[in-house]
């Protein structure tokens, strides 16, 4: 499976709009899981804070984007959503990818146009989503 980096807004101005954010990478990701690619899903971070047992130190953020940058220089492709050029982060995620020579695209049609899947990674080929 095709492994892809995906980079866009995580952080905004109050809650709920980050939340929309999640929401939105979240959606992305496991489109392109049903499509047959392998996602990286930074908006899934959230869950190694939610799971620490009580009293444990909560990683800084830093950390988390240390780990994103680790699995962005392993992917075959980034794909970065609309709303990526409003994050800091995601824009230097952009400029390490071009820097490394990965590919990007903006959107899952690009995507698919420039890097199909082959039909035995499908998820309904696999099983799963059918």
């Amino acid at each position: 499976m095709l492994r892809v980096y995906v980079g866009g807004k995580y952080n905004d101005k109050d809650v709920m709009s980050v939340l929309k954010n999640m929401r939105y990478g979240i959606q992305t990701c496991r489109k392109l899981l049903s499509l047959g690619y392998s996602p990286f899903c930074p908006w899934l971070d959230y869950l190694y804070v939610l799971v620490a047992p009580s009293g444990e130190k909560i990683p800084d953020h830093k950390l988390f984007y240390k780990m994103s940058l680790d699995w962005l220089e392993v992917s075959d492709v980034c794909l970065f959503l609309d709303n990526y050029r409003e994050s800091m982060g995601a824009t230097k995620e952009e400029e390490r990818a071009i820097e490394l020579k990965i590919p990007c695209v903006c959107s899952i049609a690009e995507l698919l146009k420039r890097f199909p899947v082959k039909s035995n990674d499908t998820l309904g080929e696999l099983g799963f989503w059918a």
